[in-house]
């Protein structure tokens, strides 16, 4: 059964390491090896995760199946929208339902905290991410191409979706 468990700061290694594990294997076909140390280290390591959470708002929760941390995904609150930092499934879980399961509790979340559309940016070259968000109703409002540092960029389409409108009758 698959549930969702917000993570507590002193969890936040455990977090860190599943992040590592997923991103070393995930991202091999787009990103260099050295561009995929340099993030995780910078974005998703037990320092930048903590400084994400004290500092900018973040709030991170696993994906759990039958309590086992199998994926995770990273929100913050801005002004207007809530942003979708992270969603991170482990490779023997995706194709099963458990993205769109938790695209649904994170909109639970935006819906809860009023707020009427989700963003997020996803890497041009994700193709089949970007087709999953397009298939939960996001569309590319835009593009960015972000220098990370050490001669590293993210080159990016900020995609968002909008809070249906309930037509009054």
């Amino acid at each position: 059964m698959i549930n969702f468990k917000q993570v507590k700061i002193e969890e936040t290694p455990v977090l860190a390491k599943l992040a590592s594990n997923i991103w070393h294997e995930y991202w091999t076909e787009i990103l260099t090896p050295e561009q995929i140390d340099y993030m995780v280290e910078n974005f998703q390591s037990e320092k930048a995760i903590t400084n994400q959470c004290k500092n900018e708002k973040y709030t991170y929760y696993f994906i759990q199946d039958n309590n086992k941390n199998i994926g995770y995904f990273g929100i913050s609150e801005k002004e207007n929208y809530l942003f979708l930092s992270k969603l991170y499934i482990s490779k023997e879980y995706r194709h099963k339902g458990i993205g769109s399961k938790s695209f649904e509790k994170i909109k639970q979340i935006a819906i809860e905290k009023s707020y009427k559309s989700i963003q997020l940016t996803v890497n041009k070259y994700n193709t089949n991410t970007i087709s999953a968000y397009k298939k939960w109703g996001f569309e590319i409002i835009d593009s960015v191409v972000t220098d990370i540092g050490e001669g590293f960029v993210m080159d990016d389409y900020i995609m968002e979706w909008l809070k249906p409108v309930t037509p009054v009758v």
